[in-house]
């Protein structure tokens, strides 16, 4: 086994290697002549490279399928707030970004179409109290066989009109919030309140105060985040390879350092063209309060997985066609570091599958990060030693 011994200048916010390895041979059990040496670091040198340590860790890790799309909330919880007749703005309780909840007062709308709905109705159902009475007496009369049939005919007809036209007016009012039994006793609201249809935030306000809005204006958009969920696109190509509780990792455009999973609860049954595409839905995991509708994610969705022994990419360095873990040991006041060649598997997360080509104790400690530095400097050690 040969032993180099590294005296290292470490300099931190470069993280690079410098100084001089001191080399002495030892010519017991030797097995690999290219990688079979030890890198050695002191206390000072491992704190300034911020060197990380772990075991292997057992994860699954398979397959998967690269896929992109955005965040979406169901339709149930995505709503436009309009008139529903037409109406000016006469104030505006909230803005864009507003917390909101369900039965919340927006808006108030104004104008003399709103008024007359009002006086119409008062005049309507005072008017059906009046024809319900004549309807009853004239149908009274008629089955005693001593009224016209005539009478009780129109008498009929202009009760059932007007019934009609108090449950249209009674029907507008309700839309509208107001109270039809207290317009009915003599009340007219000069305003008119417009509610949240539901809790959540405010994603648009689209009037002014003053404006006249038509009944299809949309005036506020209400979008509820509780159940907000990744929208993806899967080719034409790999959509047999997706199904329902398959899990998904996705980072997003605003936060692409973060990392977040979800799992598939939905897969369309049709495909949308240009490009050849199905959608698929699919619920997240961790917390949702920064997520944003419309946003836009890069995932991929994750299938024939299994468990495995797993390090972080950051552990493994290549060397031509090999690749090489290290293992770490404390001796003294150095830190020992050997390579271990491995073959690697599939990635997922920032994770790579590890097959150990030799045997190493189960409690073995291994690098996390800086394995290409390790490298780096056992070669230039190498070189030096070969000199």
């Amino acid at each position: 086994m040969k032993y180099i011994y590294l005296i290292l200048s470490v300099i931190f916010f470069t993280g690079c290697f410098n100084g001089k390895a001191e080399k002495h041979e030892d010519h017991h059990d030797e097995h690999h002549d290219d990688h079979g040496e030890e890198v050695h670091l002191s206390e000072l040198q491992f704190k300034n490279m911020n060197m990380e340590l772990g075991k292997l860790q057992k994860m699954d890790i398979g397959e998967y399928v690269m896929t992109n799309g955005t965040l979406e909330v169901p339709p149930q919880n995505d709503a436009a707030v309009t008139a529903i007749i037409g109406a000016n703005i006469k104030k505006i309780y909230v803005i864009e970004g507003e917390k909101v909840k369900k039965g919340q007062l927006l808006a108030y709308l104004y104008h003399p179409d709103l008024i007359k709905l009002q006086t119409d109705y008062q005049v309507k159902s005072h008017q059906l109290e009046f024809l319900k009475e004549e309807f009853e007496r004239q149908k009274k009369l008629y089955d005693e066989k001593v009224g016209s049939g005539k009478e009780y005919q129109k008498a009929s007809a202009d009760y059932y009109s007007t019934l009609g036209d108090v449950n249209g007016l009674s029907a507008q009012i309700k839309m509208l919030g107001l109270n039809a039994s207290k317009i009915k006793s003599g009340q007219i609201f000069e305003n008119v309140p417009v509610y949240a249809p539901l809790s959540g935030y405010i994603k648009a306000v689209g009037v002014k105060t003053g404006q006249y809005v038509l009944p299809q204006t949309e005036m506020f958009h209400v979008i509820n985040l509780e159940d907000i969920h990744v929208d993806l696109m899967v080719y034409e190509k790999d959509v047999a390879k997706v199904k329902e509780g398959q899990k998904v990792i996705f980072t997003t455009e605003m936060h692409p350092e973060k990392i977040r999973t979800a799992s598939i609860f939905n897969i369309g049954r049709a495909f949308e063209e240009g490009p050849k595409a199905v959608h698929l839905h699919a619920d997240i995991h961790d917390l949702k309060e920064e997520l944003i509708s419309g946003t836009y994610v890069r995932g991929k969705i994750m299938f024939n997985s299994n468990e495995v022994s797993a390090l972080p990419k950051a552990a493994v360095v290549q060397e031509g066609t090999e690749h090489f873990v290290f293992t770490v040991e404390k001796e003294g006041k150095e830190w020992s570091f050997k390579p271990v060649q491995v073959n690697i598997g599939n990635e997922d997360n920032g994770q790579i599958e590890i097959k150990l080509l030799e045997e190493v104790e189960i409690s073995a400690d291994f690098a996390l990060n800086n394995a290409y530095y390790l490298m780096a400097e056992m070669k230039k050690a190498e070189a030096e030693h070969h000199h």
